[in-house]
């Protein structure tokens, strides 16, 4: 039993022997691994730094967000002529947030609907279905100067959420124009592109908003000139415009 017990000490101090061997022989890889662990911890946390940054204006927000066309998400409190004033809402992760708060400035985001020409009305639209403190996502397309061209999202009930560059088209409040940010050659801007497009078509269909106002006018227009009086009335004018040249 006693040379059994000494065995397995023996046993035992070797492979501790060894292990110490081992790693005395690469003591500059164990340090390698912990310095890049080490360096590794310091970006994941920087990382998460800037994910849970809050923006306060649009020069704060990194070229990176907006060349990846990142979503972030925020809480309307008006829609100016201008665009819609919104304060951005990060991303919350203990600890962190709660640092962060202590130094977090105060301001809000100026987000434009990218792609569409706002008629009046859709000026009106929006102020009206838009309640201030309603949170909405909105997707970075371009950045000019301290405004963003985004796609604009909120949430209709539980499992529904609505594009309003779309919406807006398609209750004829808007034209679709060019979205600025993109690369016109870009399958991104096409997908986009075709998107409004077909928002537009459905307004133009059914008659709706400026384009009921449109086909309005132009048939009061047509009535107008065909009417027989009016035409009476410019034939005399282009007689006696003749006459009083002679």
């Amino acid at each position: 039993m006693a040379e059994r017990r000494s065995g397995a000490a023996e046993g035992l101090a070797q492979g501790l022997a060894r292990l110490s061997e081992w790693a005395d022989a690469h003591l500059s890889l164990l340090r390698s691994l912990s310095a890049g662990m080490a360096v590794a911890g310091l970006l994941v946390l920087a990382r998460s730094v800037r994910l849970t940054a809050k923006f306060t204006s649009a020069l704060d927000i990194p070229v990176e967000f907006v060349e990846k066309n990142v979503k972030l998400r925020g809480k309307l409190h008006r829609v100016t002529e201008k665009g819609m004033e919104v304060e951005h809402i990060p991303i919350s992760i203990p600890f962190i947030t709660s640092i962060q708060r202590k130094w977090q400035s105060k301001g809000l985001l100026l987000v434009r609907l990218a792609g569409v020409e706002l008629a009046p009305s859709g000026m009106a639209w929006l102020q009206q279905e838009l309640k201030p403190k309603q949170m909405i996502w909105f997707q970075l397309l371009r950045r000019e100067d301290l405004a963003l061209d985004c796609l604009v999202l909120v949430n209709k009930g539980r499992f529904l959420s609505v594009c309003l560059n779309e919406e807006l088209l398609r209750q004829g409040l808007g034209r679709t124009a060019r979205i600025e940010g993109l690369h016109h050659d870009s399958h991104l801007y096409w997908k986009l592109h075709k998107r409004l497009l077909r928002a537009e078509l459905k307004a133009l269909k059914k008659n709706k908003g400026i384009w009921k106002e449109e086909s309005y006018s132009e048939r009061i227009r047509d009535r107008i000139s065909n009417n027989k009086f009016v035409q009476t009335l410019k034939q005399f004018a282009s007689w006696l415009r003749s006459s009083i040249q002679r």
